[in-house]
């Protein structure tokens, strides 16, 4: 934003402190008139025992010329002292300022770390610190996601350029073949790009609020998912009280979606289990997706809901997934100002639960 050149904080303050010593000055000389010199008396020159006795003209051509050569100290004095107390001041804006350049130039690894005991400056710094330290994190995030969103995509490119490669080369020219292999990867990206959307939709919080009840949302996903878990030869059982909170059906709707779909896939050959709980705690309602399955380090389960991460003993042939679907359920809980958690069990598979905020009366 282009703006008129002006006067810098430091001259105003200057200017302020030199003004206001010359007002308290001015206001010191009417108090001296108004309660002393207004009291003696005008008269023509009088004579006392001790000699001559000052009248009122005398005291002020006296005074006057002496309050004059004090003003004029005091201004210079105002404006060097002023100058000096302003710059002292505003030294800790010259560390913000070159800060915040530095992380416009793209540096965001600076901090300001201002010493001192606690004040106005000092919140402030301390606040910058704490926005450039979020930023710098949430910058490499998503750097990290780019870099891996790219090699994910990619992925399916290269496979597609190969089997259309080997199909020109081939002589028997088998299309049955290759329509299957570039229909399957093809279903492989636009599944990636359909969670890359709906991860940044989740990220940008754009999307209508609403009252919701996670029980009714997780049983309209048991319902959904119930002939996949009957297929893999996994029971599903639901439970739970009404849990009502505000946010977006459809997205609350695909936070449970995932995390049903990521217990029933990553589960046990046979005999698997998967079970999901809503209830309702001090100001917020939990969701709690638990599932059977191989017994998984506590290392691994806390890195599961980053994008892209996948534990490899945990992936199948089938249903793999693109390794964003816990990273949707993180965005999903984080944009309704909930929190995430996944453990491990100890006998095997993982523990996950959603907590929104929770609304009263429903």
């Amino acid at each position: 934003m282009d703006r008129q050149p002006g006067l810098s904080v430091r001259l105003k303050l200057t200017l302020s402190y030199a003004g206001f010593l010359m007002l308290a000055s001015a206001l010191l000389i009417a108090v001296v008139w108004v309660f002393l010199l207004r009291y003696v008396p005008d008269s023509e020159v009088m004579y006392g025992p001790g000699g001559f006795i000052p009248n009122r003209s005398d005291l002020w051509r006296a005074f006057a010329p002496r309050a004059g050569t004090a003003l004029i100290f005091l201004l210079v004095f105002g404006l060097l002292g002023g100058w000096l107390l302003a710059g002292r001041m505003l030294a800790p804006l010259d560390r913000i300022r070159d800060a915040t350049r530095r992380a416009t130039n793209g540096s965001l690894s600076h901090r300001i770390e201002l010493e001192g005991r606690n004040d106005e400056f000092r919140e402030l710094a301390d606040a910058f610190d704490t926005m450039l330290a979020r930023l710098e994190a949430h910058v490499a995030e998503q750097q990290r996601f780019a870099a891996n969103a790219s090699h994910e995509l990619r992925t399916p490119l290269a496979i597609s350029q190969t089997l259309l490669d080997v199909a020109r080369n081939d002589p028997d020219h088998r299309t049955g073949e290759l329509v299957e292999s570039l229909h399957a990867v093809n279903a492989r990206a636009i599944d990636l790009t359909e969670a890359l959307l709906l991860l940044s939709r989740a990220d940008q919080r754009s999307f209508a609020r609403e009252h919701v009840d996670l029980s009714l949302i997780a049983e309209e996903a048991a319902e959904t998912l119930l002939p996949l878990a009957e297929r893999r030869g996994v029971t599903v059982e639901a439970s739970g009280d009404i849990t009502p909170t505000v946010g977006s059906h459809a997205l609350l709707l695909q936070m449970t979606t995932n995390l049903l779909h990521n217990a029933i896939v990553h589960n046990l050959s046979r005999h698997g289990a998967v079970w999901v709980n809503t209830a309702v705690g001090p100001g917020a309602v939990l969701l709690t997706v638990e599932n059977t399955g191989e017994r998984l380090a506590p290392q691994l389960a806390s890195t599961l809901t980053e994008p892209f991460q996948r534990g490899t003993e945990r992936i199948r042939g089938d249903h793999a997934g693109v390794g964003l679907g816990l990273a949707i359920v993180k965005s999903i809980v984080q944009a309704h100002d909930g929190t995430l958690t996944v453990v491990a069990r100890p006998a095997g598979g993982l523990r996950v639960t959603a907590q929104l905020p929770a609304v009263r009366g429903g």
